[in-house]
């Protein structure tokens, strides 16, 4: 079962540039808003809007609520401490 510790290291990951590391751990849980705030943050730093814009649904967040992805990743993670 993915966990708090699961998704930090995931975003800690993405904000290291390792999007195929972070992947796999957004992955873990596509029923936790979390995880899928991660998972749609990945997809719109690889340039794919429409699968990002799809994960952000599920988050129950916007496409258009950051415009750095780094700023949004921080953001996530300042969320879980």
């Amino acid at each position: 079962m993915a966990g708090s510790d699961d998704l930090k290291r995931g975003v800690e990951l993405a904000l290291n540039g390792d999007w195929e590391g972070a992947h796999a751990i957004a992955q873990q849980s596509e029923s936790d808003p979390d995880f899928c705030w991660l998972h749609a943050c990945l997809h719109k730093i690889e340039g794919d809007p429409n699968n990002s814009r799809y994960w952000y649904v599920k988050a129950g967040r916007r496409f258009e609520d950051f415009s750095e992805t780094g700023d949004e990743l921080r953001a996530l993670l300042a969320s879980l401490a």
